[in-house]
C-alpha cells in the first residue's frame, strides 16, 4: 500500500497548528483570535486522522468527530460573547472590552 508518509502528515498538522497559534496570538481582533483557535483544532484533527490511518484504528477518526462538535460549540459561544462585547463597548478590541468593566 502506498500513501503519504506519516511524518508528512505530522508536519502538516504541526504547520496548521503553528499558523493557528500565530493568528490567535498576533491579532487584536476577537474574531481573528477565535479563528486562530479553530485552525489549531483543525491541526489536531489532521494529526488524529493521520494517526488513525497509520495504525488502522478508528478511534482517532471518532475522536475527530468530537473535536468537530467541540469546535462548533466553541464557535457559537465565542460569537455570542463577541456580539455581547460589541454591543456593550462598540469595539472588538480585547483591551477595550477589559477597560470598560
Amino acid at each position: 500500500m502506498t500513501g503519504i508518509p506519516f511524518g508528512h502528515v505530522l508536519l502538516l498538522a504541526a504547520g496548521v497548528t503553528a499558523l493557528g497559534m500565530v493568528c490567535a496570538v498576533a491579532r487584536r481582533n476577537l474574531v481573528m483570535i477565535l479563528l486562530g483557535v479553530e485552525i489549531m483544532l483543525n491541526g489536531a484533527a489532521i494529526a488524529f486522522v493521520g494517526a488513525a490511518l497509520r495504525w488502522q484504528h478508528l478511534e482517532g477518526q471518532a475522536f475527530v468527530l468530537f473535536v468537530i462538535a467541540i469546535a462548533a460549540a466553541e464557535v457559537s459561544v465565542g460569537l455570542a460573547m463577541i456580539v455581547t462585547l460589541y454591543r456593550r463597548t462598540g469595539s472588538l478590541d480585547p483591551e477595550h472590552g477589559r477597560a470598560a468593566d
